[in-house]
């Protein structure tokens, strides 16, 4: 019994080269070139701009990882093809960012500002003072870049101040009953 997703074929689009040596995937495209070592027990073959995985065994191990494998292969070449963005609004009276050489530096109520340096693959913009665009072509790293910058101030559920992802609700909370 075979993945679901893992059955599913991978469409290699136009201007994505991809090579398959044994277990290991490499994909270059146009924002970047990455790599994969597929796990043991699994076979890649590319036919027709298509590639698709098989398992070798029916072990569970192997089973688990047949659709992790595709998905992450996936990612990867949606990555260097089209490259990953996450944004994050900042909202609060006095909270903002602003650029500091390649990294931000955030005000955010404290009494210190913060500056924050981008890893490696990962690009910074800020197209106003109050929001944040997380890019790269990691799906891992944009999305764990993008975490770290929220923790730096969690939106709260009283007013909704802090740091939140552009697409996230905060449920908000009423406050102290008057007299």
């Amino acid at each position: 019994m075979a993945s679901h997703i893992g059955k599913l074929p991978v469409a290699i689009p136009a201007g994505v080269e991809v090579k398959i040596d044994g277990q290991n995937f490499s994909v270059k495209g146009a924002k970047g070139s990455d790599s994969y070592i597929i796990p043991d027990g699994i076979t890649a073959r590319i036919e027709d701009n298509t590639i698709f995985f098989d398992p070798k065994d029916e072990q569970v191990q192997t089973r688990a990882n047949h659709g992790l494998a595709r998905s992450i292969v996936a990612s990867k070449i949606q990555g260097v093809n089209e490259g990953f963005t996450k944004t994050l609004d900042i909202v609060g009276t006095g909270y903002r960012a602003q650029m500091k050489g390649q990294g931000i530096e955030f005000s955010l109520g404290y009494s210190h500002t913060i500056t924050v340096n981008p890893p490696e693959g990962i690009t910074f913009e800020l197209p106003n003072a109050n929001q944040v665009v997380v890019k790269g072509t990691d799906k891992q790293a944009v999305g764990q870049a993008a975490a770290n910058i929220r923790a730096l101030r969690k939106p709260e559920p009283y007013k909704g101040k802090g740091i939140k992802y552009s697409d996230e609700h905060i449920l908000r909370k009423v406050g102290k009953a008057g007299k």
